[in-house]
């Protein structure tokens, strides 16, 4: 409908834009409605999101005009970049540049930039606690998104910077699922001691984010955080074996080993975890489960996400 606000979302085919294209579809009272944008129109996952009501438009995300014509006439926009596209930071950093760019050109008055910690402001480059990586990041992918803020607001684009927390859906598409080990009983293997990591189930991103847009301009120049539990490594074990009747054993892997586990970005997470693990009072506490619940009331807690998605974890 010509009177309703659009919002246009980067990655819409991804977890968390395609979270937030339905989000808005599902409510139909909503003042909004979702421009759907994606690399490729003809995508199953494209095709299903115009099937829903959503305008589907193709964008180069690597590409300023083709973000600007994407953005232009829409009241607000949904940016996400796609580092495990490429594992290159660099590339994200110029697509939040074009992004930021397209946005103040266009005059949106609201763009939630999903964002996390720039890690190098708590471990800098010459602290050896762990590793740096590609010569100048400690956690690349968290450290590109977090550098990028200040290009949102360098050029003066109404903007909530949200910060995510671990998909849970790693356990279905990420191999991070419990694995048989030789004695045939599933091993959780993640870096993170006895401390807790905060997760959320990825379409929860999405609503989360609808919520921030229904309230206006109350969160314009905030960082938020979100999450849908903050759970030990045994607690996750534990949730497994409930729900998938199996034994299921936590293993505190030390990172060193983890990042030496060969796989592409094992570094990367190696160190991503250690810093939630080293600064986790910080951590858990930005990203607050009572805030998450105010802006999404239908949030998850992992028990019932993973009850719904029991039958979709791949047992190895």
């Amino acid at each position: 409908m010509p009177d309703k606000k659009v919002i246009a979302v980067l990655g819409a085919t991804g977890a968390q834009g395609g979270g937030l294209v339905r989000a808005i579809l599902n409510d139909k009272t909503s003042e909004f409605t979702p421009r759907a944008l994606t690399r490729n129109v003809n995508s199953d996952k494209a095709k299903a999101l115009a099937d829903l009501g959503a305008e589907v438009r193709e964008v180069d995300i690597d590409n300023y005009e083709s973000i600007k014509s994407a953005f232009d006439g829409a009241y607000g926009a949904y940016a996400v970049t796609f580092f495990w596209d490429h594992y290159s930071p660099e590339k994200e950093l110029t697509e939040a540049v074009l992004i930021a760019r397209a946005a103040k050109e266009t005059g949106l008055k609201h763009v939630i930039w999903s964002t996390l910690e720039n890690t190098r402001n708590w471990v800098p480059l010459d602290d050896n606690r762990m590793p740096t990586l590609q010569g100048k990041y400690k956690v690349p992918h968290f450290d590109a998104k977090g550098e990028a803020n200040n290009l949102f607001t360098e050029q003066g684009v109404p903007t909530t910077f949200l910060l995510t927390s671990f998909y849970w859906d790693n356990f279905i598409f990420f191999g991070m699922a419990p694995k048989k080990g030789p004695d045939g009983k599933l091993m959780l293997t993640i870096p993170m001691g006895d401390k807790k990591l905060p997760g959320i189930a990825a379409e929860d991103i999405g609503k989360s984010a609808y919520g921030i847009f229904k309230r206006g301009n109350e969160f314009i120049g905030k960082t938020v955080g979100i999450a849908g539990g903050h759970l030990t490594g045994t607690e996750m074990a534990d949730s497994f074996a409930k729900i998938l009747n199996h034994d299921v054993s936590y293993y505190a892997v030390p990172f060193d080993t983890y990042r030496s586990f060969g796989f592409p970005g094992a570094d990367d997470l190696g160190n991503m975890f250690q810093f939630k693990h080293d600064f986790n009072d910080y951590f858990c506490g930005v990203r607050n489960l009572d805030f998450t619940k105010s802006i999404n009331p239908s949030l998850k807690n992992f028990d019932a996400w993973l009850k719904e998605n029991k039958d979709r974890i791949p047992l190895e």
